[in-house]
Parts: C-alpha cells; sequence; structure tokens
C-alpha cells in the first residue's frame, strides 16, 4: 500500500510540478507556482483580452439575467433554470476552500494574497464564461430528453472525432475528480466535525449522509438543481450575513484590513508571531493557487451544469455562469478574508524559536485552514465556531451533490446512459466509505484527477476561443441555436461569424 501511495505522490508531483521544482530553476513568484495554475490563469488573461473585458464590465448585466433565469422563456430547451444551473454549479463551488482555502492563503502569503485571489477571480470569469458557453452550444440531447453537455461534448462535437482521446482523458479525470475530492473528502470533513462537536460516530453520520445524498440524486438534474435552487442561497447568503455581523462589531478594523491587503499585494509582510513571514513572490503564489481552485475556473466541471440550462443562448446562459466565480471569490472568499483580517482577539502564536506568545489575530496563531476561520468568527461574535461548523458540514454536503452530476455525465459519455443508475448507488456507497475510512491516498488521487480534467478542458477552451469570440459579438441570429440540430456538430464546424 505504501509503495501504491508513493507512486500516486509521483504522478501528482509531476502533473502539479513548478517550473523551478521540475526543471531546477529559481524564478521568483510565479516559478513556484504549478505549470497547471500558469495555465489556468494565462488562458483566464487571454480570453479576458480577447473578449475585450465583457465578462468585467457585464457583471450587472449577468445579474439582471440571473433574476430573469429563474424561471426559462418560453419554447427554450433543458432540463432546468438558468438560475438552477447555476446554484448547481455552485453547490460543487462553494466548499471547504471557502473558509479554510482563505485562510491558508493568508498564512502562507500574507494579507496580500487577497489582492491576487481577487485577480485571478476577475480573469477566471472569462474562463467560466467561455467554457459554459461552449458547453450549451454543442450539447446533445438523447433518445430521453436528456441534455449532455461539458467539456468531453465541446470536444467531441466542436474539434471533432481525432480529438475524442482528449474528451475521455477529461472524463476519466472528472470521475477521479468526482469520487474522491468531491465525495469522499467531502463525508469525510462532514463526519469529523460531527464527531469532533457532537460526538456521534462516523458510521452512523456515513450512513446519514449517504442517505440523504440518495435521496437527492436519484432524480438526477432535476432533482439536484431544485435542491441547489432553495438550499445554495439560503447556504450562501446565512454565511454573508453572519460575516456582515462580524464585521459591523469590529468595524474599525476594516479600514486596516484593506490597507493589509493592498499594502502587502506588492510589498510583502514582515515575521509576526507565528507566521514565518512573506514576500511578494508568496503573496502571488497562494493567492493565485487558492484563488483558481477555490472558484475552479477552466477545471471544466461548471459547464457540465450549465449544459443542462433551459435556453437556446449560450452567451446568456455563459454570462450567467461567470458569477459563479465573481460569487465564490469576490463575495464569500472576501467575507471571510475580512473576518479573518479584523477580528483582534487573545490568541497564542509560535515564534521561529518555538516559544509561545500572545497575539491579535488568527491568522498569525498557531491555527490552521478552517480552525483560523472559526476562531475568528468566535471571536467576533457569540457562537461564531457553530456558524463554521454548520457552515462547513452545509458546504460539503451540497459539494457531494454537485459533484454527482458531474460524475454521472462522465461515465454516461464513457460507458452510456445505462450506467448512471449503478453509478449513484456506487456514489452513495463511496459517500459511506469517505465517512469512515481514511483518506489519506484519496487526496492525492483526487490532485491527480483535478489536473486530468483541467488540461484537456484548457486546450479545447483555447482552441475553440475563436467560436467564443465570434459569438460573443455577434448578433442574436449567430448566438441563438437549436440544442438538438446535431448536423453541424457532427462536423465539428465552427459555423458562426463576427
Amino acid at each position: 500500500m505504501e509503495a501504491f501511495n508513493q507512486i500516486l505522490i509521483t504522478i501528482s508531483d509531476i502533473l502539479w510540478g513548478s517550473l523551478n521544482s521540475l526543471f531546477g530553476l529559481s524564478i521568483p513568484a510565479l516559478g513556484d507556482l504549478p505549470i497547471l495554475a500558469i495555465l489556468l490563469l494565462g488562458t483566464g488573461f487571454y480570453l479576458t483580452v480577447l473578449l475585450r473585458f465583457m465578462p468585467i464590465y457585464r457583471i450587472p448585466a449577468a445579474f439582471g439575467m440571473l433574476w430573469k433565469g429563474r424561471k426559462a422563456g418560453a419554447g427554450e430547451e433543458g432540463q432546468i433554470t438558468p438560475f438552477a444551473a447555476l446554484m448547481t454549479a455552485l453547490s460543487s463551488t462553494v466548499g471547504t476552500g471557502n473558509l479554510a482555502g482563505v485562510a491558508t492563503a493568508i498564512t502562507l502569503g500574507g494579507p496580500g494574497a487577497i489582492f491576487w485571489m481577487w485577480m485571478t477571480a476577475l480573469v477566471g470569469m472569462a474562463t467560466k464564461y467561455a467554457e459554459s458557453l461552449l458547453a450549451v452550444r454543442y450539447r446533445e440531447v438523447d433518445e430521453n430528453g436528456n441534455f449532455k453537455g461539458g467539456p468531453m461534448y465541446y470536444i467531441k462535437n466542436g474539434l471533432g472525432p481525432k480529438w475524442k482521446w482528449l474528451a475521455v482523458l477529461f472524463s476519466l479525470g472528472a470521475l477521479a475528480s468526482a469520487a474522491f475530492a468531491g465525495n469522499m473528502v467531502q463525508a469525510n470533513g462532514i463526519a469529523e466535525v460531527v464527531n469532533e462537536n457532537f460526538g456521534a460516530p462516523n458510521m452512523a453520520t456515513g450512513f446519514i449522509i449517504a442517505a440523504m445524498a440518495f435521496a437527492v440524486i436519484i432524480g438526477g438534474i432535476k432533482s439536484i438543481g431544485a435542491f441547489a435552487s432553495k438550499l445554495v442561497p439560503f447556504m450562501a447568503f446565512s454565511y454573508i450575513a453572519a460575516a456582515v455581523v462580524v464585521l459591523i462589531m469590529n468595524a474599525s478594523g476594516i479600514p486596516d484590513a484593506f490597507r493589509l491587503i493592498f499594502h502587502d499585494a506588492f510589498n510583502g509582510h514582515a515575521a509576526v508571531g507565528g507566521f514565518s513571514g512573506a514576500v511578494i513572490a508568496q503573496a502571488i503564489r497562494f493567492g493565485i493557487a487558492r484563488g483558481l481552485f477555490s472558484n475552479e475556473a477552466g477545471q471544466g466541471s461548471a459547464p457540465i451544469a450549465h449544459a443542462a440550462a433551459k435556453t437556446k443562448d449560450p452567451v446568456q446562459q455563459g454570462t450567467i455562469a461567470m458569477l459563479g466565480t465573481f460569487i465564490d471569490t469576490i463575495v464569500i472568499c472576501t467575507m471571510t478574508a475580512l473576518v479573518i483580517l479584523t477580528v483582534s482577539g487573545n490568541f497564542v502564536g509560535v515564534d521561529a524559536n518555538g516559544v509561545e506568545h500572545a497575539v491579535n489575530h488568527a491568522w498569525q496563531s498557531n491555527l490552521e485552514g478552517a480552525r483560523i476561520t472559526s476562531a475568528a468568527f468566535e471571536a467576533g461574535i457569540p457562537g461564531g465556531k457553530w456558524i463554521i461548523t454548520f457552515a462547513l458540514m452545509v458546504f460539503a454536503f451540497t459539494t457531494i451533490l454537485g459533484w454527482s452530476y458531474y460524475g454521472e455525465r462522465a461515465i454516461s459519455y464513457l460507458i452510456g446512459e445505462n450506467a448512471v443508475f449503478p453509478f449513484r448507488i456506487v456514489w452513495c456507497i463511496f459517500t459511506f466509505g469517505g465517512a469512515i475510512l481514511s483518506v489519506k491516498a484519496v487526496w492525492t488521487l483526487g490532485d491527480i484527477g483535478n489536473a486530468l480534467m483541467a488540461a484537456p478542458n484548457l486546450v479545447a477552451v483555447l482552441l475553440l476561443s475563436g467560436v467564443v469570440a465570434s459569438m460573443t459579438r455577434g448578433g442574436e441570429y449567430h448566438r441563438k441555436i437549436q440544442p438538438h440540430d446535431d448536423s453541424a456538430h457532427a462536423k465539428g464546424l465552427h459555423d458562426v461569424d463576427a
């Protein structure tokens, strides 16, 4: 087993290696960032420029489309409303990374990491827009009326048969990410939180989680979309409201928090308390890395959900889809960051010599990950610890639901629609297993799956970027399509003109 774990670690290190580690270089800042992260960031920046910064200045219009998208228009074909599609995508995107990931970014990269997280989200919106537009443009409808789309389908229908191997590679990566990072790790996190706070055995928690998941996913995307449409907005607004209350009670520290973020983004942060010290390179590295993999822009997961939306307008759905990145990072992650940086209290830090001493902020203490966020909330508002406990449980559970659909679409592409129902059963067994088993190797398998998803997807998005630009700049005739008409899809034609 140890040899198997080592093989997995080696594969993961290659896929997630940096220029410095793989080639023995000493490039500052981005040199220590995984090559895949550079590809994700570069793709987002390229698309932002190609689209003439449309994803940024169209944010207000996108919220208007989202509000109208609560109900599908007359004659629109799909399985769920545009609003439900975004909520389904957010159910898998908004997760523990919004709590633990932000705290880790600040601890390792300093407050300036948040600035680079914002920049990453702004260019990531273009990637999310492009991949979701393509998902609707090249989706298919099977004999049962199920709308199927995502990277595997825009690779197949947009790039042609010779790229089928790339679609298969993406689907295999999606299965690995879904089963391990999107399911077992989340179930284990819920079980551990429940055990720590309520003393419930992991086996009992695992059974309950699996049963609840089965009750939702058995109905497919319509059931998941309906559930997500109710729970995700409640989940997000509740967390944001709690953060706002904490910030109001600690309003005097907000200006200093913003000063720290903008100052340290370009000047680094001096060592203080248990914080080892971060320079500009670390702020860039950890801000970009945590931002990219918090909002999943470019990973290819969200467009699978958006492909099921009731719409004939890929541009409109892509515009709604890009709000997922905005809400996840610019809104929710920012709330977490401000609470961590604003709230002061009596915390324990450790200096370079291992000597404990008092510090003012949780991010300067010897705590790690989500415990930093939990400690900051607890110091900011009575019962703050329970807010984070509940948020972690709900975030993780909705992630299990969202990723179940992504895995379902991947297995359908690889084997066929008949494999979907057995997959749902196996999915719930994995959920139970994740709650009771050690997930030491699971994280590594999930990392490998994430890389195998992102790389093929980014290649496809870049190759089809001309279609994205053409449809975006075109009129209504070029934007709207008949999703069941596969005549052009089968030829792999880029049949839209500017």
